[in-house]
This record gives C-alpha cells, sequence and structure tokens, in this order.
C-alpha cells in the first residue's frame, strides 16, 4: 500500500467515558497487524491543557511517557503495550496544542492576515496531525477523547468527517462505542442509549459504518438486527463488547464476533486471518495462572489505581510469562505513617515502592523500604522508589540523620537527592532547570540510555546487556557525591548515565533494587520488562 493511500478508521465514543474505547482501538489494531498490515494509532484528546503531564493523576490517571519524552495520554500505554510498538509525540494531541500551534502561526503572518476561526483554522490543524501520525502506515486508528456531544470535541469530529469526504469512502469509516446497559430491576438489556446516541452523532454529520456495543449481558440476535435496523448500519456491524476477564482477551471477543468482516468490505481490505496463537496462549494464562505471588504495592495515589496503569499491567503481562497470578495487596504509604496495614507487608512475597511527586505519604515509603531491607524481602523501588532508598539508606546505615531529598528540604545539610542545573533531553538539546522553573517543561522525559555493571543483579536482569534504554519522568536526581559511601557499605551503584546514578541495588540481599527509570513504560504482554520481570520472579521465590 504506497504512502498516500492511508487507511483510516476513528473510533467515537457515546452515552458517558471510561467504556473503553482505548482498549476497543488497540483491539482493531492488535487484529490487523496480526493480519500482516502496517498500523499505528492516534488518539485526539479535546482537553485544553497542552498534555497531561501537570495534572493530578487523581483526576486524569496515569501519564505515559513515549520514547521521544512526550507526556501523553494513558491511553497511548494501552497502544504500546498491544501493538508492541514505540510510539511518539505524533501520536497524541490536545486542544491545547492544536490552538498553541494556530495562534503561532496567526502571529507570525502565515495566514496572511485572514481572520482566524475553528472553520477552517483549527479543522485544517486537526487534519494535518491525523495525516502526519499516519504516514507510511497501512491503516491509522483515530481515538477521539470524550464522548459525542461534548462541546470540546466538535472541531475534531468536523475534523474527521471533512477528512473522510477527502480521502473516499474506501479510505476511511466510523466506529462508534456505545453502551447497551442492563436494567436489573426490569430484568433487561436498553438500546435506547444507543440510539440516542447515533442520532447526536448523524446530527453533527457523522453516520457510524460498525456499532461497538459495550454490555454486562450476551446481546441477543434479535437485539443486535434491532440495534442495526434503528441505527442504519448492517447486521453483521453489530459487534458486542460484553464485560472480559481481561483487557486482553478483547481482540479475542472481537474476532469472534466478526468485526474484521465489516471492517474488510467497507476498507476493501481482502480476506483478513490474524495469527493468534501466542496472544491466545498468553491470554489463557492470563486469566487461569497455576501459580500465585503476592506484592505489596506501596502509593499514595491508591483511591484511582489509573494513576498507576502501566505498572499493574506489568504485573500482567510477567505473570502471564511466567504462568502466575500476581496478586497485588494496595497498601496505602499514609496508612503506614500511622502504624496501619504492616500486616499486609509481612503478607507479601515482594514489596515495590512506585513513584510519585511531593512529600505526603513520604514517611510511609521509607518505613516500607525499612522493613523490605532488614527482613530481606524482595523490594523494587520505581523513580522516587528509588531515590527514598537512598535516603533510607543513608540514614539507618550512614548514620546521616539529616539525610534528605531537596525536593522535602532544600536546605538539607546532607542532600541525598537534588536537582541539577543541567542536563542534556533525549533530544540532545541542553535543559536547565531551578526550584522556579514551570513543572511542564524542566523533568527529564523520555529515554535515556544506562550503563549497566557487569556482574550485577541489573545485568542478569537484562541477561548481560551492557546498555539498554528506559523511560524517565522525573525532576529530582541522586547525588553521586554519596556514591564511594553507599558501595563501601553495600549499596552498589549497578547502573549509570552519563554520571547520573540509574541503578542501585544490594549487596548481601536476595533481591534489593532501586530504579531511577520507569520501567513499566516499556512492559508488553508479549515482551515484559526485564526488571519487573525479575522482581516478580524473586517474590515468586520467596513463596
Amino acid at each position: 500500500m504506497s504512502n498516500n493511500q492511508t487507511k483510516y478508521i476513528f473510533v467515537t465514543g457515546g452515552v458517558l467515558s471510561s467504556l473503553g474505547k482505548g482498549i476497543a482501538s488497540a483491539s482493531i489494531a492488535t487484529l490487523l497487524k496480526h493480519s500482516g498490515y502496517k498500523v499505528s494509532i492516534l488518539k485526539m484528546d479535546p482537553y485544553i491543557n497542552v498534555d497531561p503531564g501537570t495534572m493530578s493523576p487523581l483526576e486524569h490517571g496515569e501519564v505515559f511517557v513515549t520514547a521521544d519524552g512526550a507526556e501523553t495520554d494513558l491511553d497511548l500505554g494501552h497502544y504500546e503495550r498491544f501493538l508492541d510498538v514505540n510510539l511518539s509525540r505524533y501520536n497524541n494531541f490536545t486542544t491545547g496544542q492544536v490552538y498553541s500551534t494556530v495562534i503561532e502561526k496567526e502571529r507570525r503572518g502565515d495566514y496572511l492576515g485572514k481572520t482566524i476561526q475553528v472553520i477552517p483554522h483549527i479543522v485544517n490543524e486537526i487534519k494535518e496531525r491525523i495525516v502526519k501520525a499516519g504516514e507510511k502506515e497501512d491503516i491509522l486508528i483515530v481515538e477521539i477523547g470524550g464522548t459525542v456531544g461534548d462541546i470540546e470535541g466538535l472541531p475534531f469530529l468536523e475534523a474527521i468527517r471533512e477528512l473522510k469526504r477527502d480521502v473516499g469512502k474506501s479510505r476511511a469509516i466510523f466506529v462508534h462505542l456505545t453502551l447497551v446497559p442492563y436494567l436489573s430491576a426490569a430484568g433487561e438489556l436498553k438500546t435506547k442509549p444507543t440510539q440516542h446516541s447515533v442520532q447526536e452523532l448523524r446530527r453533527i454529520g457523522i453516520t457510524p459504518h460498525i456499532l461497538i456495543c459495550r454490555t454486562e449481558k450476551s446481546i441477543p440476535k434479535v437485539m443486535k438486527e434491532k440495534i442495526a435496523s434503528s441505527c442504519d448500519v448492517e447486521k453483521n456491524s453489530v459487534i458486542e463488547a460484553i464485560d472480559s476477564k481481561s483487557i486482553y482477551k478483547v481482540p479475542l471477543n472481537f474476532l469472534n464476533e466478526g468485526i474484521l468482516e465489516p471492517i474488510s468490505e467497507y476498507l476493501d481490505l481482502g480476506e483478513l486471518k490474524p495469527d493468534m496463537k501466542k496472544w491466545d496462549s498468553l491470554v489463557k494464562r492470563v486469566i487461569a495462572p497455576t501459580k500465585k505471588t503476592k506484592i505489596a504495592f506501596v502509593g499514595k495515589y491508591l483511591d484511582l489505581k489509573e494513576a498507576y496503569k502501566s505498572l499493574t499491567e506489568a504485573f500482567v503481562h510477567c505473570g502471564a510469562n511466567l504462568n502466575t497470578k500476581v496478586e497485588l495487596l494496595w497498601v496505602d504509604s499514609e496508612d503506614l505513617e500511622k502504624g496501619k496495614n504492616f500486616e499486609l507487608l509481612e503478607d507479601a512475597n515482594g514489596i515495590l515502592v512506585a513513584g510519585g511527586f511531593g512529600e505526603r505519604g513520604i514517611k510511609g515509603k521509607i518505613k516500607a523500604i525499612e522493613y523490605a531491607r532488614v527482613n530481606k524481602v524482595p523490594y523494587l523501588g520505581i523513580c522516587l522508589g528509588m531515590q527514598l532508598a537512598l535516603i533510607e539508606f543513608a540514614r539507618n546505615v550512614l548514620k546521616l540523620v539529616d539525610a534528605n531529598s531537596v525536593e522535602f528540604d532544600k536546605n538539607c545539610k546532607n542532600p541525598i537527592v537534588y536537582l541539577i542545573d543541567e542536563f542534556i533531553d533525549s533530544s540532545g538539546n541542553k535543559q536547565l532547570r531551578t526550584h522556579t522553573s514551570p513543572l511542564g517543561g524542566t523533568m527529564r522525559l523520555g529515554a535515556y540510555e544506562c550503563d549497566i555493571k557487569e556482574g550485577t543483579l541489573l545485568s542478569k536482569a537484562y541477561n548481560g546487556k551492557k546498555k539498554v534504554y528506559e523511560r524517565h519522568r522525573h525532576r529530582y536526581e541522586a547525588n553521586p557525591a554519596y556514591k564511594e559511601e553507599y558501595e563501601k557499605n553495600g549499596l552498589i551503584v549497578s547502573g549509570e548515565s552519563k554520571g547520573l546514578i540509574e541503578v542501585v541495588e544490594l549487596k548481601n540481599h536476595p533481591w534489593f533494587m532501586g530504579v531511577q527509570f520507569h520501567p513499566e513504560f516499556t512492559s508488553r504482554l508479549q515482551k515484559p520488562n526485564k526488571v519487573i520481570l525479575s522482581f516478580v520472579e524473586a517474590a515468586l521465590n520467596n513463596g
């Protein structure tokens, strides 16, 4: 397929949010990829923030970081995990980015004095970004955030309506995800929300080709026919999306529902026969593993588990590859500060301290790290979890009672974790940062190299590799001034990046590692991250 013949599948959602547009998009993309096509995905977010980087995890969920350093929507994590590809900043954009670009062009005079309007200027910018994301791809799946009828989403819907007209009917289709709720009082499924959602979409000028119906109960054939008739779609284009025991089973469910048949018909793709044998085998081990281990997950954003989405999925990946159910014991670090829930640490085969920002819950995390170190429990600290492992070691082993991070005390006498004035970012550009720098632009973001010390736990985890690339999202760094003291006392620096401390591990411990990077961002169902996999194996051996 030539570069200028990219085909598009536009995915919209109706009725309410969190129906699973991201999983539906990723599932369709997975089936097409396993059918031999070159596929990519784009997420368009209608909110006005430039990116989710400064948004609270409790409001928006996890911020996913791409290899090129873009802070993006968590759905990009699903895309990468399903497709086993590295996406980029071109695979996610927001209203904020679109308007910023258009205003910048207007200030430069690019529009030759024209009055700037949503149509055509904003809509054209959206279309250009869609086309760019689809370059060199056979098929581009485009997910539009929010629900049909949201005022913020109207320019995006207009853009995909126009783009379909621009490219022609055999190169673009609309897939609409909607809800078919089950009313227990009435004892029946209801189709009206779907009908109204489609009516709203058609009012905007878009007629869906395929309906994906999210439901708790199986939809009878007669009801599918009713939906097809009332919403003016073909009978084979009403696809049931029933609740699944694992999100990774959704592509297999879609395949059984025959979703590829209408996709192929509308986009003229010929017969599609995806090879899903390996995928199916892994999914079976996700759903019914034969072994089990418990991990105490110590964090402070536990009110919204979506804040740790990539990490929880990474444990699913490891579990599938080790034929093990990884049971997460959720431990609020603030409870540990109050002396509560220590029994969860005692019950765990491994302890994880996740990343985060700010001082809240820090004392509890340090208590969990001390427990893991003293009691020889396998420990993994990610980002802040590594920094706090250094602080705990400095205070309790090196006896530097005032050891701290300048994030929590900028005048501390022993800054175990500090703020470096400048660094080279993943694009090779010099970045400056101070305590007063804007939060959104001064973090170490994206993939950086990590040089691995031979003979270490880290080297063993990565099968003897000398160099790996992992993704970062942090402002503060481990202070290398204390490296000699650490190593004299048994805390080894096993990974470095141009003089910056990347990984530390304890010498006389079954498995204790802190990593400055976020290994969960590169974990996939078919290729779990090596660090997290090694940690889960250690927990399994501690059973």
